[in-house]
């Protein structure tokens, strides 16, 4: 399987009423699995559940 590039956008809540930006490039497979990697990357650094992590936009990186 080839890997591709995938630039994520998103949120995540830091404190009660506070969501911080992230974008984050990583290589995967798909769209789907690159967003399923972002939740355990984020969810596993800030100890984070699903609902507190949201994706806003998976796109791919052509090039490189």
């Amino acid at each position: 399987m080839d890997e591709k590039k995938f630039e994520v956008k998103g949120t995540y809540q830091e404190k009660r009423d506070f969501w911080k930006p992230y974008t984050k490039v990583l290589s995967a497979p798909n769209a789907t699995q690159a967003e399923e990697r972002i939740f355990a990357i984020i969810g596993s650094k800030h100890r984070l559940a699903r609902p507190y992590i949201k994706v806003e936009s998976v796109s791919e990186l052509s090039g490189e």
